[in-house]
């Protein structure tokens, strides 16, 4: 008789196993202070801005190339490298979720700025408010800085953990590395300041194509693991439209109707003020403790993005099987 075939097929199994050993680093360590390879990443993609900047859509598209492409191409050579091994394929797995979710280091800043709110302690949190997010801390008070650390909360469990997941899934070790390096030239360049209006175009443009798929699980889990599965649903289908970011939206505007909060509204990015439409207008203010909330929120949607990406190649690996 032939012998039963493994629950887990082996590309399945070094994800699986990569991904959950990454997270629990992740979950114990948080990022590296020193010598984080996404700052590495950083300064290696500003020193070819330095080499290629002009004012031009192209340029600014051969900068993306050049520095997405470079990324990927490390991660497909280091786990060419290992293939040999599932225990070795497993550890790189491992390293590289670690090395490029930051879920851990997101709830500690958030509950940071928190803590430092809940004692009125306004100028510690402004402070803190720029580790967390771009917004102009001095412009915000205590309500406003609550907010805007929720909204980032929201944000970053799409950008940080679950996009990066899902094209973990996707693609292995290039997919991690190529989603968080797409993430950091949005972050470096992707903004509509006067120098990345043009410049940053092909870099927002490929975040926003590269976010997609992570943003819209982020939201639909957000929706299952919140307390307000109805109110979820109702805000993501009212209001994320509404705005300016695809990918933000259905994110901020679940979390909102998740937690039954009132998030948008004006907001103040370095001098330049911008009045967004309200997310779940239905909501309550925020208030500081919706911040533990939010992170609470969070890490249960990562635990289920995990279970959501292995059972998603578990399934695709089955079909695979059937059809061969």
């Amino acid at each position: 008789m032939p012998g039963r075939r493994p629950l887990l097929s082996r590309t399945t199994g070094v994800f699986a196993y990569g991904a959950t050993a990454g997270l629990a680093v992740d979950l114990l360590v948080g990022d590296p202070r020193r010598g984080h390879p996404v700052a590495a990443f950083g300064r290696a993609a500003g020193r070819v801005e330095q080499a290629l900047w002009r004012d031009h859509r192209g340029w600014g598209a051969l900068h993306t190339a050049v520095c997405a492409g470079a990324a990927v191409a490390a991660g497909a050579l280091a786990a060419r490298t290992v293939r040999g091994s599932r225990a070795g394929s497993a550890t790189l797995t491992a390293a590289t979720v670690w090395a490029v979710v930051g879920g851990t280091t997101l709830g500690r800043e958030a509950r940071a700025i928190g803590g430092a709110l809940a004692a009125g302690d306004l100028e510690v949190a402004r402070e803190r408010l720029p580790h967390l997010c771009g917004r102009d801390p001095q412009s915000l008070d205590g309500p406003a800085m609550a907010r805007a650390v929720v909204e980032s909360v929201a944000e970053n469990t799409s950008d940080a953990v679950v996009g990066a997941l899902f094209w973990g899934a996707v693609a292995g070790v290039p997919g991690l590395v190529g989603f968080r390096a797409v993430n950091t030239l949005d972050a470096m360049v992707g903004h509509k300041s006067p120098r990345y209006r043009r410049y940053g175009w092909a870099s927002a443009r490929l975040d926003d194509v590269a976010g997609w798929p992570g943003a819209r699980l982020t939201a639909a889990l957000a929706t299952v693991a919140g307390g307000n599965p109805r109110g979820a649903v109702r805000a993501w289908r009212a209001d994320a439209a509404k705005h300016p970011s695809p990918n933000a939206g259905p994110v901020e505007a679940s979390f909102a109707g998740a937690l039954g909060i009132r998030l948008g509204g004006t907001l103040s990015y370095a001098g330049r003020v911008e009045h967004r439409p309200v997310l779940n207008g239905e909501g309550r203010p925020v208030e500081v403790a919706d911040i533990d909330r939010a992170v609470r929120l969070s890490r249960r949607v990562t635990g289920l993005t995990l279970a959501a990406c292995v059972g998603g190649r578990m399934i695709a690996s089955a079909l695979k099987r059937r059809n061969a």
